[in-house]
């Protein structure tokens, strides 16, 4: 394994240590003495939830885990929702193939490289980082991995603080390492302030991720209230071991909405069974959520 990557993992063992720490002594001083997290086993993992909300993590936690046990293949999630102050976190460490959802992430590699060189995506950049997002055009997603590069993919993902996910190697970024947690941070990042990504970076991402072809809106936005505006990318991948990969990442805002939901799966028999998943803990999480 290259030196940087090696580097890059070592490294999540003391961002750990301190964020535990850190989130700790946060939790102990500001959380609102109404918050209540609760948890619900599915297979030999567990939803756990928290809220701000009273009665939210129960009935969120019960409803995942409803939605995901006994489903053939392995599933990961994991939600955040500021207006309720709700998370809710189910194998989010654990690592997937990353199939196309990691367009988002070469799409934030891509704008952050042009801000830090004080210029803007040439005409050639826009068509390959619309092509990529609202058709999930491979060649395009290519021709964008290679002018980033390695270096450029691993800065954004340090400066996201994605710290778990590792970039494919030799060209093969749909091999690139996602975890649901890792996901959640970058939906994150496209909905708030941050020092990574302008907002302009950050409305641009979010339009082209709101234009996404009628035929891959499938995913994360059943069930989304028609008062939410919808944002999302869908990855999926056929291979001889762990069967078909299938993902779908989105963020809901306007209309009072501002929440994030990421969902991966392996081991599918095929892709229609991946989407089921997938959809089925969307409808119960959008109805828990708007209740």
């Amino acid at each position: 394994m290259r030196a940087s990557l090696t580097s890059r993992r070592a490294r999540r063992g003391l961002a750990a240590a301190v964020a535990a720490g850190t989130l700790l002594t946060v939790v102990n001083a500001a959380t609102p003495a109404m918050a209540s997290t609760a948890s619900a086993p599915a297979g030999d993992s567990q939803v756990v939830c928290s809220s701000d909300k009273p009665g939210l993590a129960p009935l969120l936690s019960h409803d995942i885990a409803a939605a995901l046990d006994g489903r053939k293949g392995r599933s990961a999630m994991a939600v955040y929702d500021r207006t309720t102050g709700t998370t809710c976190h189910y194998r989010a460490a654990e690592h997937f193939d990353s199939a196309s959802v990691v367009k988002v992430t070469v799409l934030g590699a891509l704008l952050h490289q042009a801000d830090e060189a004080h210029r803007r995506l040439t005409p050639q950049e826009d068509r390959w980082a619309t092509a990529m997002i609202t058709k999930s055009d491979n060649a395009s997603t290519d021709a964008l991995w290679h002018r980033i590069g390695l270096a450029g993919v691993e800065r954004f993902l340090d400066l996201a603080e994605m710290h778990d996910t590792v970039p494919g190697t030799g060209g093969s970024w749909g091999l690139t390492q996602i975890t649901a947690d890792d996901q959640l941070s970058l939906l994150r990042l496209l909905t708030s302030e941050n020092a990574v990504l302008t907002p302009s970076d950050r409305a641009y991402a979010l339009d082209l991720m709101h234009r996404v072809e009628a035929d891959q809106q499938w995913g994360v936005p059943a069930g989304a209230p028609d008062t939410a505006t919808v944002h999302v990318k869908n990855g999926w991948l056929p291979r001889k071991t762990n069967g078909w990969r299938v993902h779908s990442v989105g963020v809901f805002t306007g209309g009072g909405h501002d929440y994030g939901i990421a969902v991966l799966s392996h081991g599918n028999r095929t892709m229609q069974d991946g989407v089921a998943t997938i959809e089925a803990a969307a409808r119960l999480i959008q109805r828990d959520l708007a209740s």
